[in-house]
């Protein structure tokens, strides 16, 4: 096993990470904003360390939950976390989720997909498929969402803004229809850095826009807001 640390969640459930794997603010912002409930069936697509998956559990899931990672070294930090735990409803899978075919029964599909199409690209192979779309690309995270979903299952996924106008058009193509939207900014006055969408599959348009998510307060510090959707979600 390689090197890793240990990051607990607000309830207790731990986070094996290691230097290639580790889990930023908007995996937990996604892994709050759209939720399985309690039975559910879930699926956490580019699911490095685990974190959505584990943050679900932490958040009272227990349905069957598959987390597919093409890197066997996140696979293996998400095994161990689940093992050590006595987490059993949780299955990692290292796969290409373009050979992951599923069941089509999920209620819930969420991704992290890498946001970035070009610019720098980081020497480090795990840090650069996380990051850039040469491991996985929007379009076939959005085709394995639905190779995944039940009718009127749920898809979730956080991205930069100005690849707003892509991921809807890219969703609303496969017939994931955009339905929730909300955006994280840093401050009231600030522009979003982050926005997370839900869409469902088969059904008719009509997008909500939920307040947004403010990172911090006016003396700077975590608001009130981010410290409720750490601990409880949205």
């Amino acid at each position: 096993m390689m090197e890793y640390s240990v990051e607990s969640l607000y309830n207790g459930t731990e986070v094996l990470v290691s230097k290639e794997h580790r889990f930023g603010t908007d995996a937990m912002l996604l892994s709050g904003f759209c939720r399985p409930r309690r039975e559910e069936e879930a699926v956490d697509l580019c699911s490095g360390c685990g974190i959505v998956s584990l943050r679900w559990h932490d958040l009272g899931h227990r349905g069957p939950c598959t987390a597919v990672e093409l890197d066997p070294r996140g696979t293996a930090l998400l095994k161990e976390a689940a093992d050590r735990q006595k987490i059993g409803h949780i299955q990692p899978v290292c796969a290409d989720l373009n050979q992951f075919k599923g069941r089509g029964s999920a209620h819930l599909v969420a991704a992290n997909p890498p946001y970035f199409t070009g610019g720098f690209v980081s020497p480090e192979k795990a840090r650069a498929t996380a990051r850039h779309e040469g491991g996985c690309t929007l379009e076939e995270v959005a085709d394995a969402a639905v190779r995944l979903l039940r009718d009127g299952g749920r898809f979730a996924l956080c991205h930069r803004p100005e690849h707003l106008a892509r991921v809807c058009t890219v969703l609303s193509a496969r017939g994931l229809e955009p339905k929730r939207i909300v955006f994280a900014k840093q401050t009231a006055g600030g522009v979003p850095w982050l926005f997370l969408l839900e869409a469902q599959k088969g059904r008719r348009p009509g997008l909500r826009y939920e307040p947004d998510i403010l990172m911090a307060d006016q003396t700077g510090r975590p608001s009130l807001q981010l410290q409720k959707i750490y601990k409880e979600g949205m």
